[in-house]
């Protein structure tokens, strides 16, 4: 039974079961990908895989259903792999959880000017106030995003910030994989 709290809508109780999932696996893990199916149109197309998923026997389920997908290429840009994703009709939306550093805004000033990416990477790995952070942002077909976001030293589901603005430019990536 999933602890994840009844949200206002079915997307922000998909992102919040994806984060609750992420979260059990631990930190400094790798990003992850996931389909967001309609619950019940699964459970009515796909009797099978619904029953796998443990969702035959709770036939009042509405809403979203996450399923994982196979794992991200290790060393390959997620950019570029995202650019290679084409999702079949049945796909309602989908989602992305990922560990990345972050800077608060007053650091910004203090950024050197001019590095490459793998030293500001480093710029910002060493910085006294970078604050490790795991994203989860799911957008639909319809353009409907929202995201989590959990500090590692806040790591806690009461301190999960939401919100469908956190991560625009992870959402605007995840939104072209379903141009066509």
């Amino acid at each position: 039974m999933s602890n994840t709290p009844m949200a206002a809508n079915p997307l922000t109780r998909a992102v919040l079961e994806i984060d609750e999932y992420a979260s059990g696996l631990g930190w400094d893990q790798p990003a992850r990908l996931f389909a967001l199916v309609d619950t019940a149109r699964l459970r009515a197309q796909e009797p099978g895989l619904a029953a796998q998923l443990g969702l035959r026997d709770e036939p009042g389920t509405t809403g979203l259903t996450p399923i994982e997908q196979e794992e991200i290429p290790a060393g390959k840009p997620l950019d570029e792999f995202l650019g290679t994703i084409a999702w079949p009709d049945a796909v309602a939306g989908c989602a992305l959880t990922v560990e990345r550093l972050m800077l608060p805004p007053s650091a910004e000033a203090s950024v050197p000017e001019g590095l490459s990416e793998k030293k500001l990477t480093q710029w910002v790995a060493q910085h006294p106030d970078r604050q490790e952070v795991r994203m989860t942002v799911a957008v639909l077909r319809d353009g409907t995003r929202d995201s989590a976001l959990r500090l590692r030293e806040k790591d806690s589901p009461t301190e999960v910030l939401t919100g469908g603005a956190l991560v625009p430019g992870l959402a605007e990536a995840l939104s072209a994989t379903f141009e066509d």
